[in-house]
């Protein structure tokens, strides 16, 4: 039974190779046969007539018969594909979007595949919480949580640890809106923090890829000494990007919960507009990017626009870290070595991180005071009558 089962997993992932790799040529074929007839001013070729020709007149040809051995779907699909990429480059020449690339041919040698099937394709979910995929079959899924209704469209989608995903396209209800609440909070990022909050709390930096330095240093050896094009190397490529993987994993999960927490808890959060393509060319860039800010940015901005929140994001040149949140008075920037500085206005001493938190809250209009600062009055000097020592007894002034 075990070796049928093993049989019928590895019959599943040819099934699947050979349904990427179809999608991959399909691609490629029209993106060759656009670039040529721009070459030499030819009208732009449509999706029809490509798919008429790479797809139904190919199948018929004997350099590319094997095209019929996947779901007609896959290929229709990624011809649509093809136009997404072409539409999104043109958008962002116009400015609708941010500028992209113009299309590439995809390589056998990616290590990301995916290919994706539409009601069109008869694919159907078991009554055993399997995967019925045309031409491939029944796939066992470990569900990660119930769909909310019945999915029009899924994307199996392979990742670089050779890992399979599947990905579906469901209709939802209405967004849940969380009760109001009160608290209004400031977020400032940072590294040795991940977050500061303006009400006082301080959240550690977890440093999952500094954590797993050890392991990926010897699966990174392991892979350096294998011969190129062997079996073994692409073995030991494999063994690195689940290593990978795995820390890629946990600091998602950390800013999902993270994330959610935070919103949950307050009505509007603030946090700065920190500029991680400039920290990413310093000397700090490994621990920039295992901080990994911009994603957990994101997840609080969906997060919040989902259950009724306010996200509010400031510009990064706001000198958070120079104004007292308690009398706003701008003391200058200070190296990063000093954590704790007083104020020389009001005397109070202020935890740089915590007062920048404040501030972020402030420069947002958040309903945040400085006492979640945690500042303290400084030392003031003592009223000229009150200082040094008397030899006799003064006569007390007060009546």
């Amino acid at each position: 039974m075990a070796g049928e089962q093993g049989a019928r997993r590895s019959g599943q992932r040819t099934a699947l190779a050979r349904a990427f790799g179809c999608a991959r040529v399909v691609y490629n074929d029209a993106l060759r046969a656009r670039e040529t007839a721009r070459s030499e001013g030819m009208p732009f070729p449509k999706t029809g007539d490509l798919s008429k020709r790479l797809i139904t007149g190919a199948k018929q040809t004997l350099e590319r018969s094997w095209l019929g051995e996947v779901s007609a779907v896959v290929l229709q699909q990624s011809l649509r594909d093809l136009d997404t990429a072409y539409r999104n480059f043109f958008d962002g020449l116009k400015g609708k979007r941010p500028r992209m690339g113009a299309p590439r041919y995809k390589s056998r040698k990616d290590t990301r595949q995916a290919v994706r099937f539409t009601a069109n394709a008869r694919w159907s979910i078991t009554t055993g919480g399997k995967l019925r995929l045309p031409k491939i079959g029944d796939l066992k899924v470990k569900w990660s949580r119930a769909l909310p209704s019945t999915p029009s469209t899924v994307t199996v989608v392979k990742d670089s640890a050779g890992r399979y995903f599947a990905s579906f396209v469901v209709e939802t209800g209405p967004e849940e809106v969380l009760p109001e609440t009160t608290p209004e909070l400031g977020i400032d990022l940072g590294l040795g923090h991940f977050a500061v909050l303006s009400d006082g709390r301080k959240v550690d930096s977890p440093r999952f890829l500094r954590r797993a330095g050890k392991r990926l240093k010897k699966a990174q050896r392991a892979l350096s000494r294998r011969e190129q094009g062997s079996r073994n190397r692409d073995k030991a490529r494999v063994r690195v990007a689940r290593a990978h993987a795995r820390v890629a994993d946990a600091r998602r999960e950390f800013h999902h919960q993270l994330s959610t927490r935070l919103i949950r808890e307050n009505q509007a959060v603030a946090v700065e507009d920190l500029a991680v393509k400039g920290l990413a060319r310093t000397r700090l860039a490994k621990s920039v990017r295992d901080a990994g800010w911009s994603a957990f940015v994101s997840m609080l901005e969906y997060k919040a626009a989902r259950y009724g929140r306010t996200f509010i994001r400031i510009g990064r040149f706001e000198p958070t870290s120079q104004v007292c949140s308690r009398c706003g008075v701008k003391d200058g920037p200070k190296p990063l070595h000093v954590r704790v500085w007083t104020c020389g206005a009001c005397g109070a001493v202020l935890d740089r991180d915590i007062n920048a938190a404040v501030n972020v809250a402030k420069a947002a209009g958040l309903a945040v005071t400085a006492c979640g600062a945690r500042v303290r009055p400084g030392l003031l000097p003592a009223p000229r009558s009150e200082a040094g020592t008397h030899s006799t007894p003064q006569r007390s002034r007060t009546r």
